[in-house]
Formats: structure tokens, C-alpha cells, sequence
């Protein structure tokens, strides 16, 4: 696209002749007329080709410059030689096709980590590339290794060029090279990506389930409650057993030697 071309024609004029001898017709799919020549003069031009076409007058080279996508397709020379009675005679009726070819831009690849872990990494891999002509092919390798898309769109622009984008979803345990191809008409495109396993290593931990959490729950209102009634009661039955103060350590000695009434009570119930 944007180039010139010439699209040989099936006769050429010897040079003991001229243009003025012939009837030249140059077509494209049959039906549209790209331009005529009838006794040496121009007498048709599709408005399409205006101020891109030229022939050249001896060998009927059809030019074309700048090239456009929609000149892709399957033309035809027809050239009829005028005898003297101006009745024209067919010369050659052979067709000639055209193939145009738009260059699609370096695929650009982008990678995004979506999940990971200590072991391997999920990543979502994106492939584009776009203006190309014709409809393209479009594959990914991984470390030489071919591999099919996930998904992978074609559109279409307004002026005839394509534009693809592809998907794919990787699970890596190791850094690998991602390679992504545009094939269009024997053309081949191709960028590569090393695509890197995460550094980070993140634990999936499983988090307690409702009755771990209530039974620990439990045991430790358990724990505090028992805490609270030995701090309450325990100091109060220790006491319990301790002598009162009295007036003098003497006499502190003897009320504590002296047995209580409900002790000697007891003793003799057990003699009994």
C-alpha cells in the first residue's frame, strides 16, 4: 500500500506500429473500466483512478501509484488491433491479479500476574497489532512451544485494514519467553516478552472455621470466669484457717493452740 506497481498487459506494440492501431482496455473484476484507449487517445478513466493511473504506450503496462487497499483484485488487459477497415480483431484477453499487502504494526504484548503463589503464577497474556492488509493470522508460542488462544478478535477499519487482538491464559512455575506472530500474506510479524514468575511468595492460608472459632471462644470466657472466682473466693477460704489478731504475740501463740468448740465437738462425735 502506497507504493507504485505495474501490471503487465499480455501485448506489447511492435515498434513498426503505434498506439493509434489499437483498442486497449484495462478492467478490474470485469466490470469496472479502470481506462480505455481507441486510436491513440484516452476516451475512459474510473474517477476512483483519476491522477493514480497511467499506460504507457508501447508494452500497455498498466501503473498505479499510490496503491490503495480496495486496488486489491484480479484485473484484465484486452487489447483488439484496428485493421484497415477499422473492424478490431482480439489480440490477447489475459487477466493479471493484483495482491496489496499493509504492513501491520510490531505486536504489542502485555501481561498481567492475576493469581500467585509460592509454586506458579496465573497470568493473563494480551497480543495487538493493527492497519494490516490482508486478514490476518495471529499465533503465540511459549518458549518455542506453540500454543491456541484463548480468544482472539478480528475487526475490520473503514479504510479496509485490519486490526486483531489475541488472549491467552498462562499458568507459569518459571520465567519464560512468550513470543506473539501476525501472519498476512506471506508476511510475518512478531514481537517477543520474558514473562517473569513473581518474586513475592504469598501463602493461602484457610482461615478457622465457625466451630474452631466458637469452641475457642468458649474455653477462654471458661478461663476468665475461673480466673475471676479463684481471685474472688480463694483469699477469703485461706483466712479462714488463720488466727485472728490478738492483743500480743503471747496470746496469739495460745488462742491458736487452744482447739475450737466445733472441733472438740467433732472428735468426740467421732469417738462415739
Amino acid at each position: 500500500m502506497g507504493e507504485k506497481v505495474g501490471l503487465p498487459c499480455c501485448h506489447e506494440i511492435p515498434s513498426s506500429e503505434s498506439l493509434y492501431n489499437y483498442r486497449v482496455y484495462w478492467q478490474k473484476n470485469t466490470t469496472e473500466v479502470v481506462l480505455a484507449y481507441a486510436a491513440g487517445k484516452m476516451i475512459s478513466k474510473l474517477e476512483r483512478y483519476e491522477n493514480r493511473t497511467e499506460m504507457d504506450d508501447r508494452n500497455l503496462t498498466l501503473w498505479i501509484s499510490p496503491v490503495e487497499i480496495l486496488d486489491n483484485g484480479p484485473y484484465q488487459c484486452v487489447v483488439q488491433h484496428l485493421g484497415i477497415l477499422q473492424n478490431p480483431v482480439v489480440v490477447c484477453d489475459e487477466p493479471v491479479t493484483l495482491f496489496v499487502t499493509a504492513d501491520f504494526s510490531n505486536p504489542n504484548i502485555t501481561a498481567e500476574v492475576s493469581n500467585h503463589s509460592c509454586e506458579s503464577a496465573e497470568m493473563v497474556v494480551s497480543c495487538s497489532s493493527h492497519g494490516g492488509f490482508p486478514k490476518p493470522k495471529i499465533s503465540g508460542a511459549v518458549n518455542n512451544m506453540s500454543l491456541m488462544w484463548n480468544t482472539s478478535r478480528v475487526s475490520k477499519s473503514s479504510l479496509g485494514l485490519y486490526n486483531v487482538t489475541g488472549k491467552l491464559w498462562l499458568n507459569i512455575t518459571k520465567d519464560v519467553s512468550f513470543t506473539c506472530s501476525i501472519e498476512y500474506n506471506g508476511f510475518v510479524k512478531s514481537s517477543s516478552w520474558l514473562l517473569k514468575k513473581p518474586n513475592e511468595c504469598v501463602v493461602h492460608t484457610v482461615p478457622p472455621s465457625y466451630n474452631v472459632i466458637t469452641a475457642s471462644s468458649i474455653i477462654i470466657i471458661v478461663f476468665l470466669l475461673a480466673i475471676t472466682l479463684a481471685a474472688r473466693y480463694l483469699p477469703r477460704h485461706v483466712c479462714s484457717h488463720c488466727c485472728e489478731p490478738q492483743d500480743s504475740v503471747e496470746e496469739g501463740v495460745k488462742e491458736c493452740m487452744k482447739p475450737s468448740m466445733s472441733s472438740k465437738v467433732t472428735s468426740e462425735t467421732s469417738s462415739v
